[in-house]
């Protein structure tokens, strides 16, 4: 089992054996409640984010009809924003657990996680008027399909056949976290670019320094450490040109034992 404290240099096979041990309630629990997800702060990680994916659709030039969420893990709250501009979202993960937890709360089953704050918070973001349980039922139209993904497959969402390519994609804290090195995670980035129309935006949202992260109780998985220079030279390696790069570094008290996280980067691309 790995552990934090027994950092090494993994193979991409090494990783996806890493991850039959994620467990999705554990990593929401970690994640997503204060004071990472603390909406009354603005310093605190979740809102920061949301706010980043909020002024991203607003500036008007992220718009289409399909966006592909990448490693959708088992969270909706990277799309709250995208849903009043995508009818046609999405959504993929490599875990058949993080692909279950979803369609769990797609169709309203009991005992999901409450993802009401943050629903809340993309309407005050919006300054729409609109409820959130509107909000909810507007995501949960627009959500089309949740599938299998490999970012290290040069076809990423084989078998599965996209009608047309893509308009946008959202990434978040998908990359680093499954790549066991830089190589890697670059190779990864190209493959993903098949899935985008050219002149069509990437939004990614990554974890800056970090080198693990706990998917269980007792259970940590290995990230490739990045930065915001790293980031930026891949994207620009892979054919995009950056439009806005964001970080947020991690008050002491988001620091919370369940990774060792400096901070979080928002970016901005668009494929050329």
């Amino acid at each position: 089992e790995f552990g934090s404290d027994s950092i090494v240099p993994v193979s991409v096979a090494a990783m996806k054996e890493y991850y039959k041990q994620f467990d999705p309630r554990s990593y929401l629990r970690y994640n997503y409640i204060p004071p990472r997800a603390d909406f009354t702060r603005t310093d605190s990680i979740v809102p920061w984010k949301l706010s980043c994916l909020h002024r991203a659709f607003q500036e008007g030039d992220v718009h289409g009809r399909t966006l592909i969420d990448i490693g959708s893990g088992p969270t909706i709250y990277q799309l709250l924003s995208a849903c009043e501009h995508f009818s046609n979202i999405i959504m993929t993960d490599f875990l058949e657990v993080n692909r279950q937890e979803i369609r769990r709360w797609l169709h309203g089953e009991p005992d999901t996680f409450d993802w009401t704050a943050f629903l809340q918070h993309a309407c005050e973001l919006e300054g729409k008027g609109c409820s959130w349980p509107e909000k909810a039922k507007r995501l949960r139209t627009a959500i089309h399909d949740v599938i299998p993904i490999d970012v290290h497959s040069p076809n990423p969402l084989h078998p599965y056949s996209l009608p047309e390519l893509a308009d946008c994609l959202v990434s978040s804290f998908c990359l680093e976290a499954v790549s066991p090195d830089r190589t890697s995670f670059q190779k990864a980035l190209t493959n993903l670019g098949t899935l985008l129309k050219p002149n069509g935006h990437f939004l990614m949202i990554g974890a800056l320094d970090e080198s693990y992260y706990q998917v269980a109780d007792g259970v940590h998985i290995p990230v490739v450490p990045v930065d915001q220079e790293f980031v930026s030279a891949t994207l620009k390696s892979c054919g995009y040109e950056i439009c806005t790069f964001q970080c947020y570094t991690l008050p002491q008290d988001m620091k919370v034992g369940v990774d060792d996280v400096a901070g979080i980067f928002f970016v901005k691309a668009k494929k050329k």
